[in-house]
């Protein structure tokens, strides 16, 4: 299933098609994960779909922060379905291969969602920031085209630098096998694959690792400082634990997103072992998306209250129809 041509000595390889090493060494195991991936996956799916549709029927929700999190939800379906639905596909064959222009594209949208997210992160930590320290400002601060502005920025900041990536990473020769080891088309292994100075690869990593991630998240760490400064000087705890809450599921999943995402690139450009490393992007591209929306919904009460009037709301007119339908039966006989 191989199509390649070799160059310099058999040394240089250019490949149309990749191996997915993947999972394969869990055998018959791999059932069992195929039907704990496609559970998680239908649940990360309608949870985020849940999330976008609750704000955009309660108009309680209509605010800045809100705005963020549908953009949120909607980047952790994308990073889900650019892996989820062809890992579900290779655990019921045995020949787990993709195409160079699939593995292109999903290298692509993978790094767009991730390098997006980080950025949008770091703009929803600045609307807490605004909304905690500077209260009387937040309206003014935070409109409506200013919102827009800075999730669009977010996006376009991930889609030109995932571009500029992967456009370098596949514009290089690679060498040897064209099996990948890792269960979709991870940056770290391709990279480990290439035939020019892994120095050089390694260095840009670094590069793109400190600029577009650790960024964001020095921007973060900078305005939770001012937020916990300003909590604590409020006069009561009631003040402070209001305060705080909201914002808790915040730093939660910034916590999750960074915490899995930064011990994956560690661990990858490290000597670790195949098992863990796939082990940390599972939880990563799989997990997360899932514990995201449980996150803004159990510890969130006014997405808890759009969801009790939500549900009332369907309730109330389908008993409606119901008895408009009834009435409707009784007058024709």
């Amino acid at each position: 299933m191989t199509d390649s041509e070799n160059h310099s000595g058999g040394n240089q390889t250019i490949t149309k098609v990749f191996i997915l090493v993947g999972f394969s060494y869990l055998n018959k195991l791999q059932i069992l994960l195929f039907v704990v991936c496609l559970l998680t996956y239908l649940l990360s799916l309608m949870g985020n779909l849940l999330i976008i549709l609750l704000i955009k029927l309660n108009p309680s929700l209509h605010t800045p922060m809100y705005f963020f999190l549908v953009n949120l939800s909607f980047l952790e379906i994308c990073c889900t379905t650019s892996v989820t639905p062809q890992l579900l596909a290779h655990l019921l064959v045995e020949e787990k291969t993709i195409t160079l222009e699939g593995c292109t594209a999903q290298l692509y949208v993978f790094s767009i969602t991730g390098l997006t997210a980080c950025s949008l992160l770091a703009v929803m930590a600045y609307d807490r920031y605004v909304a905690i320290c500077r209260p009387l400002h937040y309206t003014t601060i935070m409109s409506g085209w200013v919102c827009v502005l800075l999730a669009s920025s977010s996006w376009f900041i991930g889609i030109l630098v995932a571009g500029a990536q992967t456009m370098w990473l596949f514009s290089q020769p690679f060498c040897g096998s064209n099996h990948i080891h890792h269960y979709f088309c991870s940056s770290p292994p391709l990279q480990k694959m290439l035939c020019t100075n892994m120095w050089n690869n390694t260095l840009l990593g670094i590069l793109l690792l400190v600029l577009f991630v650790l960024g964001p998240f020095l921007l973060i760490i900078l305005s939770y400082i001012h937020i916990i400064s300003t909590i604590l000087k409020l006069p009561s705890t009631e003040g402070r634990r209001k305060a705080f809450s909201t914002c808790s599921s915040h730093l939660t999943v910034v916590t999750l997103l960074y915490g899995t995402a930064l011990l994956g690139n560690l661990k990858a450009t490290s000597n670790s072992n195949l098992e863990s490393d796939q082990f940390m992007s599972f939880i990563h591209t799989v997990v997360t998306p899932l514990l995201n929306p449980i996150i803004y919904t159990l510890r969130n009460k006014e997405v808890k209250g759009a969801l009790r009037n939500t549900v009332a709301k369907v309730i109330f007119s389908h008993n409606q129809r119901f008895r408009e339908w009834k009435v409707e039966l009784i007058e024709t006989l």
